[in-house]
């Protein structure tokens, strides 16, 4: 009962970095609420964010596109939702983008009677390599959730630079929280 009342509570209140949260409807079976700094990425803003065959179900940016919120189908399907593999797959694959990884939390979770696969890390990449000459590291906060079903899984994604992560992570929990596959 105090998760719920908590739930309601993020919802309605903008958090103390003044993140208010929007329901959106992402797909006809997908509702999240994602704060109101977002808005839908361009085609470009895919392009480039998200090089990829498969084109998101959804992607958000803020106007600086720094904060960014994702949603996408994996190539990966399981034929029996075993979420224990799974979660060893998705793990080492998220070890395998990054120079480093420092995990924050992760596990097998519920929400809203769906059994999701989490990980919240920082990561390093040792420069930008989508630019010619930029050698920069860049570093990331990132919440991902997976939604393992018989023949599709799901992929939810929101991050920021690392030195944004203050200010945002309580508000990516919120919006993780938040979501409603049926």
């Amino acid at each position: 009962m105090i998760k719920i009342g908590l739930l309601v509570f993020l919802y309605l209140f903008p958090n103390e970095n003044g993140h208010k949260l929007v329901k959106t409807k992402i797909a006809h079976d997908i509702t999240i609420s994602i704060p109101k700094e977002l808005m839908v990425m361009t085609p470009d803003d895919i392009a480039l964010r998200h090089p990829s065959v498969r084109k998101p179900i959804a992607a958000y940016t803020d106007q600086d596109r720094l904060i960014d919120f994702s949603v996408k189908t994996s190539a990966t399907h399981w034929p029996d939702a075993d979420m224990e593999m799974s979660q060893k797959f998705f793990k080492a694959g998220i070890y395998n983008l990054y120079d480093r990884v420092e995990m924050v939390e992760e596990g097998i979770r519920e929400i809203h009677n769906k059994k999701y696969i989490f990980f919240e890390f920082d990561s390093r990449i040792n420069g930008d390599r989508r630019a010619i000459g930029d050698q920069d590291a860049i570093l990331k906060y990132t919440y991902v959730l997976y939604l393992v079903e018989k023949g599709r899984t799901l992929v939810f994604t929101f991050s920021c630079p690392e030195q944004m992560k203050e200010e945002w992570q309580e508000t990516a929990r919120a919006v993780m929280n938040s979501l409603k596959v049926k």
